[in-house]
């Protein structure tokens, strides 16, 4: 089963989750070990879940048309939207304080959900 370490605000969790695990659908049905786990629409229209991935990077699928509509050139510094990720192997990421839908891009304006 895959281990997941999750960093927010200077804090480190660590969990295992079953194979094929949306972060997002867990923590939507509270079945989830890290507090203050932020997302929004689940659906990669909002951005509030991305984060950057630390390491396991290479085990997830290629950024699908919705995280290259969101995050854009974030995805080159390596962020993803957890609710477009199923995980099968270990991942550590790590979200901002400011959640990427209340950052401003330069070429598009204020990121809104």
């Amino acid at each position: 089963m895959p281990n997941v370490v999750f960093h927010r605000n200077g804090q480190t969790f660590h969990g295992e989750i079953k194979e094929n695990t949306n972060l997002v659908v867990r923590a939507g049905i509270r079945q989830f070990p890290y507090p203050n786990f932020l997302y929004g629409c689940g659906m990669g229209k909002c951005g509030k879940c991305a984060a950057l991935i630390i390491k396991g990077a290479e085990h997830l699928p290629e950024p699908n048309w919705k995280e290259k509509k969101r995050l854009g050139a974030r995805i080159e510094a390596g962020y993803r939207l957890a609710c477009q990720l199923w995980l099968t192997h270990d991942v550590e990421l790590s979200q901002e304080a400011t959640p990427l839908a209340d950052v401003v891009a330069p070429d598009k304006g204020r990121l809104t959900p």
